[in-house]
C-alpha cells in the first residue's frame, strides 16, 4: 500500500528509473552504446543499401588517420589516445562495412563485434583521466546539494578541468557571498566532496572579481615526497629565481633584486632546505657577490664558503660585515648621485650585494649594536642593489632588533608554524585571516610565498639539496664568482683605514701644532697640502691617489705615519682632513 500525502512525490517509473541509469553511467557503458549503433546501423543499411560497403571502408579509412594524425585538436593530447581512437574507428568501420555487404548475421560477424569491442572497451575503462573526469562532472553535478548543506546556497558552477594531481573548477557566488566565505567552510567542503583533509584550496578567481573563486580539489598530494634540485634556474640577479613547484606544478619563481626576504619557519620546518636553494641559484649568478651572517659557527652555511666572498660566524665579524655593508651602501649611493644616476644595475664588473643572515634572532641577542646597520641597508639598500635577507624562526618585533627591518620586507617565504599567529608574524598583519593558512603545512619543506607577484596562498615544496648536491654546486660555482666592485671595494678599505687611524689617535687626544713637521718634497708635499686644505666633511682617499700618483698602500702608509705623528684624525668613516691649530 502507498499512502500519498500532498507534500510527497509520485514513485518514478521503471522507464524512468531505467533512463537514469542509462544516462548517469553513460562514459561506462560508451561502448555498449557503440557495439548497439553498429549492429542496428549495419542491419539497417544491409536492408536499404547494401552496395555502400566500399564507401563506409573509404569514410572509416580517412577517419582513423585523421585521428591519428591531428586528434589533438579534439582533445586527445596524448599518442596513445590518438592511437586508440584511430583503432576504434578502423576496426568499428571495416565491421560496418562487412556488415552492410554481407549481413548482420554473417559468420563470424557477430563474434566479431562481441568480442572485439569488448577487447577494445577495456582501455576505455581503465583509463585514468577518463574515470577522474566521470567523477568530477558527478561531484559536481551535486553541487547545489552540496552547496546548500555547506552554507553556500545559490552558488554554481561555470567551468571545471581535471589535471595530474586533481582537478579546479570556478564557481560563481550568489549574492552577497564573498571568497571569505568559502575560505571559512573549506572544512565543510572536504567532508561534502569526500576527499581527504587539506585536500581542498580555495584561491581568488584570476579576473579577482569578488563574486567568484576558483576550488581545487587533489586526489593525490603532489608534495608528498622530496623534489630533488634539478639545478640553478638563473645565471643573473635580474631573473626570478625557481624556489620549488606549487601543487598545480608551475613554479614558484620570484625576483630578489631590489627586495628584501624573510625565511620564517619553526624548527625542523625546511628553512635551511629553501636557503640552500636560494643559495645553489645566487651562486650560479655572476653580477652577484654574496656575504653572509651564520653565528652558529657556520653550521648552515660554512659548505658554500667556496661562493661566499665574506661569511661571519662571530659577533664580532658581523658587527664589521654589517658596517662595511652600510659603507658600501653609502659609497655606492654617493656614485650614483655623482653620475646622476638612481639605480645601481648589476652587473658581472657592478654586481649586486646579497647579504644572508641565518638565525637573525641570534644576531640581535649577541650584537644587538649590529642591528642599527641592517636596519639602514633594509631602509636603503633597495636602490645601490644591497640586499638582505634574513632567516628565523619567529621574527618579533624584538627578534629582529626593534627596527624597521621587518617592516621593509617584500618577500616573504613561511614553512611551518607552530601557533596560527605566528602566520601574521612572518607573512603580514591579516594574512592568516586571509587564507595563508602556515600552520597547516605538514611536511618538511612546504612553504606559503608572498611577493608583488605572488598575492594568494597557493602550496609549494621546496627543492631539496643533499649535502653532495650542495657541495657539487659549490665546487662548480666557486670559480665563477664575481669579485667586488671598485667603488664598494674603496669605501671597505677607506673604512678600515679610518678606524685604525681613530685607534691611533684616541678620540679626546687631538694633535698639537708643534709636532707637526714641515712636509717632504715631491708626492708627500702635494698630499700634505691636500690634507690641510681639506673642508670640514673630509677628502676621499681616491682623490688624494689621484693628486700624488701614488698607490693606495702608499697613501695609507703616509696616514698611518701623519697620525703616529699626530698630524690627522678621523672626522667621518673613509674621510680625512688635517687636524692644526690653524686648520678650520
Amino acid at each position: 500500500m502507498i499512502v500519498i500525502n500532498k507534500d510527497d512525490q509520485l514513485p518514478d517509473i521503471a522507464a524512468v528509473l531505467i533512463g537514469r541509469f542509462l544516462w548517469r553511467y553513460r562514459s561506462e557503458l560508451a561502448p555498449v552504446y557503440v557495439v548497439v549503433t553498429l549492429a542496428i546501423g549495419g542491419a539497417v543499411l544491409h536492408m536499404t543499401h547494401a552496395q555502400w560497403w566500399p564507401y563506409l571502408l573509404v569514410v572509416a579509412t580517412l577517419a582513423a588517420w585523421m585521428l591519428a594524425m591531428f586528434g589533438e585538436r579534439v582533445g586527445l593530447s596524448l599518442r596513445a589516445e590518438r592511437f586508440y581512437a584511430a583503432a576504434v574507428a578502423l576496426g568499428g568501420g571495416m565491421w560496418l562495412a562487412a556488415a552492410t555487404g554481407l549481413g548482420l548475421t554473417y559468420a563470424p560477424l557477430p563474434q566479431l563485434l562481441v568480442g572485439g569491442g569488448f577487447v577494445l572497451a577495456v582501455p576505455w575503462w581503465v583509463h585514468r583521466r577518463r574515470r577522474a573526469k566521470v567523477r568530477v562532472e558527478r561531484q559536481l553535478a551535486a553541487w547545489p546539494e552540496i552547496a546548500h548543506s555547506v552554507g553556500l546556497s545559490g552558488s554554481r558552477v561555470q567551468s571545471a578541468v581535471v589535471d595530474v594531481w586533481g582537478w579546479r573548477a570556478r564557481f560563481a557566488l550568489a549574492r552577497g557571498q564573498t571568497i571569505q566565505d568559502v575560505i571559512a567552510k573549506v572544512p565543510a567542503i572536504e567532508s561534502a566532496l569526500g576527499t581527504f583533509r587539506g585536500a581542498v584550496r580555495v584561491h581568488p578567481t584570476r579576473d579577482d572579481k569578488a563574486n567568484r573563486f576558483e576550488l581545487r580539489v587533489l586526489d593525490t598530494d603532489p608534495h608528498a615526497d622530496a623534489i630533488p634540485w634539478p639545478g640553478p634556474s638563473v645565471t643573473s640577479i635580474n631573473e626570478p629565481i625557481d624556489l620549488g613547484p606549487f601543487e598545480d606544478a608551475t613554479s614558484a619563481r620570484v625576483l630578489f633584486l631590489r627586495r628584501h626576504g624573510l625565511f620564517g619557519g619553526v624548527a625542523g620546518s625546511g628553512k635551511s632546505g629553501g636557503l640552500n636553494v636560494l643559495m645553489g641559484n645566487l651562486t650560479a649568478c655572476r653580477d652577484v657577490v654574496i656575504w653572509a651572517v651564520d653565528l652558529k659557527r657556520g653550521m648552515e652555511l660554512q659548505p658554500w664558503a667556496s661562493c661566499i666572498d665574506r661569511l661571519a660566524t662571530t659577533p664580532e665579524q658581523a658587527r664589521a660585515l654589517l658596517r662595511d655593508a652600510d659603507a658600501v651602501l653609502e659609497a655606492r649611493a654617493a656614485w650614483l648621485a655623482a653620475r646622476g644616476r638612481r639605480v645601481w644595475e648589476p652587473t658581472p664588473e657592478l654586481p649586486a650585494l646579497v647579504i644572508i643572515i641565518d638565525e637573525y634572532a641570534e644576531l640581535a641577542d649577541e650584537a644587538p649594536d649590529a642591528t642599527s646597520d641592517t636596519d639602514s641597508i633594509a631602509r636603503r639598500g633597495r636602490a645601490v642593489a644591497v640586499t638582505l635577507i634574513a632567516a628565523t624562526q619567529r621574527p618579533t618585533q624584538k627578534a629582529m632588533g626593534k627596527g624597521a627591518v621587518r617592516s621593509q620586507m617584500d618577500v616573504r617565504v613561511s614553512f611551518r608554524v607552530r601557533e596560527r599567529k605566528d602566520v601574521d608574524l612572518i607573512l603580514g598583519q591579516g594574512m592568516l585571516a586571509a587564507g595563508w593558512h602556515a600552520h597547516t603545512l605538514n611536511a618538511p619543506g612546504k612553504f606559503l610565498l608572498s611577493a608583488p607577484e605572488h598575492d594568494t596562498p597557493r602550496r609549494a615544496r621546496a627543492y631539496l639539496l643533499t649535502d653532495e648536491a650542495v657541495a657539487d654546486a659549490a665546487h662548480q660555482h666557486a670559480t665563477r664568482r664575481p669579485a667586488l666592485d671598485e667603488v664598494s671595494q674603496t669605501a671597505i678599505e677607506e673604512a678600515h683605514a679610518g678606524v685604525h687611524l681613530r685607534a691611533l689617535n684616541g678620540p679626546d687626544d687631538p694633535p698639537s701644532v708643534a709636532d707637526v713637521g714641515e712636509p717632504e718634497n715631491g708626492p708627500e708635499t702635494v698630499l700634505w697640502e691636500m690634507l690641510s686644505g681639506a673642508p670640514d666633511e673630509g677628502i676621499p682617499v681616491s682623490h688624494l691617489i689621484k693628486a700624488t700618483g701614488m698607490s693606495r698602500p702608499w697613501i695609507y702608509q703616509r696616514l698611518r705615519e701623519l697620525a703616529d705623528d699626530r698630524r690627522v684624525t678621523q672626522v667621518s668613516r673613509g674621510r680625512w682632513r688635517a687636524a692644526t691649530e690653524h686648520a678650520p
